[in-house]
């Protein structure tokens, strides 16, 4: 009987220890993966992780990998410096690059592209885990595919807490030895996020910043001016935020003509824009501000009524839509309003691109008012047949901000229909209604962000059936189209136009996204299949064995006790 018992315990023992095995088929997938599933180095808790600490970026991405270890498998891993004799080493220094022949002498090296900063390998066999990487972000991005490929133990955190459980220990984790050589498809790799709208936390906001980090996202498009409320601190304007922030009440549904009767605001000071400015390049995104103009005004408007055309006044706007109340394209006060904004907004944010806006602008008002069209007569500007004088006199505005912008070394992006009017050179086009302005735009050699809504829109329900489902703009957008997404066009361009494409973004626009759990149900698991749009090559795409390796990252949102659609269409 003892004998029996004894075989039934190591066999259970057994099957425990097959279950605790690291597995490399992640979301995105790395480019190439040569796994020996035979043998298998085993981490264990008390083992080492060696890094250099005398570079700070290093050492945060060593303490990044401790941490997800212990919060999914419980075991605890020590760092120990420059230690050679750790299972898990973590070095700047690629393996390739020491191959590589080096330039002749007077002759320049070659510049590594944004992909080639970001690549690594992982390489595991008797002696542990080697991580290499160009630069400390390819640490970042190779210690994010190890945690992602570590066995989920313990008990799971359901609900939608902010906490994170730490798991059971799992004693040991089995990693077959593989050799993961990886980088990034496209230089740009976005996801946005609309807090005019309905105004988020900091915390929800960091979560969302997290949720890009672990899908190798390198960018955060954060809009926050809109008609519905001006949401970003301006120091020389200290009642645009403190008023344009707050709407008396907001319409129920779809534009009902039915208000639920509450006051709604909430800014972003400067300090704490900085904070997520910084918690963002910790994770390596950076965070592209958008200020909307010369349209979605309104919040503005509200504060400043003699920067609009009728002179308002112009309470926050209630409802959903767009106002036909814009900035005054013929008051020079309203270019001096824009500078001093668009001034503080590149004091507070690094980034090298700022967005603009520039979309759904109505001219209405523009057509009548004596000032914009003095303006436009004293800009020479003419209907061509092809650009209306209105078109220009917003093109013209886009040139102003654009060489105020390249003054301060950035550039600017906008929506596509900154191209109605000419767009100048270092303009950068968002590409939203559909793909045919981001084909116009790389045919004129402008650089594009691939948005289209019917692939990036997560706005948009995700399930056919949408009764049952939280309310939604309307549209129809399952996780499978957008995976079938490929934003280089190649039957409309060419490969050198294609060179143009940047990358491409999802966004989430927030009109009936009131609540965090809603923003991370319309997110996932859409973000999932952007990402291997962004980060894999378009022959490695499999929607099938995209959704045979989604039940693991779905497991994963548990375990973080973040809200999600379960279902995949």
């Amino acid at each position: 009987m003892k004998k029996i018992l004894l075989t039934v315990f190591m066999a259970v023992a057994t099957l425990s220890v097959m279950a605790q095995r690291a597995d490399y088929r992640i979301i995105p997938l790395p480019q190439s993966v040569q796994e020996d599933s035979t043998q298998v180095f085993t981490l264990q808790d008390g083992m080492g992780i060696a890094y250099d600490a005398s570079n700070p970026e290093v050492a945060r991405n060593a303490q990044f990998l401790r941490q997800w270890v212990e919060e999914l498998t419980g075991i605890k891993l020590q760092l120990t410096p420059d230690d050679k004799k750790a299972a898990v080493r973590l070095t700047l220094g690629f393996p390739a690059d020491k191959k590589a022949k080096k330039p002749k002498k007077g002759q320049p090296a070659s510049q590594l592209t944004e992909q080639q900063q970001e690549a690594y390998t992982i390489t595991v066999n008797a002696s542990g885990i080697q991580v290499a990487a160009r630069q400390p972000i390819g640490l970042f991005r190779a210690a994010q595919t190890l945690r992602k490929a570590l066995p989920l133990t313990g008990s799971v955190a359901g609900g939608t807490s902010a906490s994170t459980s730490p798991a059971a220990s799992a004693a040991s984790v089995a990693f077959p030895f593989v050799t993961i050589q990886d980088q990034p498809r496209f230089e740009y790799r976005g996801a946005h996020l609309d807090c005019a709208r309905h105004y988020f936390s900091l915390d929800v906001i960091k979560r969302y910043l997290d949720l890009l980090a672990l899908h190798g996202c390198n960018q955060f498009h954060w809009h926050f001016t809109e008609d519905q409320g001006w949401r970003f601190e301006v120091k020389a304007l200290p009642e645009l935020a403190k008023k344009g922030s707050v709407r008396e009440q907001t319409v129920i549904g779809r534009n009902s003509g039915v208000y639920d009767g509450q006051r709604y605001g909430g800014y972003y000071t400067q300090a704490e824009c900085r904070e997520l400015v910084n918690y963002a390049a910790e994770r390596y995104i950076n965070i592209i501000p958008e200020i909307d103009l010369p349209g979605h005004m309104q919040g503005a408007l509200h504060v400043y009524p003699n920067l609009g055309c009728t002179g308002g006044p112009y309470p926050v706007w209630q409802i959903w839509g767009v106002s036909r109340d814009v900035l005054c394209a013929g008051n020079p006060e309203t270019m001096k309003f824009l500078k001093t904004v668009v001034g503080e907004l590149c004091d507070v944010f690094p980034s090298k691109y700022i967005h603009i806006g520039g979309d759904e602008c109505p001219k209405d008002r523009w057509k009548t008012c004596p000032k914009c069209q003095a303006k436009a007569r004293e800009l020479g500007l003419k209907d061509d047949g092809k650009h209306s004088i209105e078109n220009q006199l917003q093109t013209w505005i886009n040139h102003e901000m654009e060489q105020f912008l390249k003054e301060r070394g950035r550039d600017m992006i906008g929506w596509d229909e900154v191209l109605e009017g000419g767009l100048t050179e270092g303009g950068i086009v968002m590409s939203w209604r559909g793909i045919n302005g981001g084909i116009e735009a790389a045919k004129q050699n402008h650089r594009v962000i691939m948005t289209p809504t019917d692939y990036c829109y997560i706005d948009y329900y995700q399930l056919k059936e949408q009764w049952g489902q939280p309310l939604g703009i309307g549209g129809y957008l399952p996780v499978s189209k957008v995976y079938s997404f490929e934003p280089l066009i190649p039957e409309k361009l060419s490969e050198e136009e294609q060179q143009y494409i940047l990358g491409p973004q999802v966004n989430l626009w927030t009109e009936y996204v009131a609540v965090p759990q809603h923003v991370f149900y319309m997110l996932l698991p859409r973000l999932d299949a952007i990402s291997e749009v962004q980060w894999c090559q378009s022959e490695q795409k499999n929607f099938d064995d995209f959704k045979a390796r989604l039940p693991r990252m779905l497991k994963l949102y548990d375990r973080m006790g973040i809200n999600y659609c379960h279902k995949v269409e």
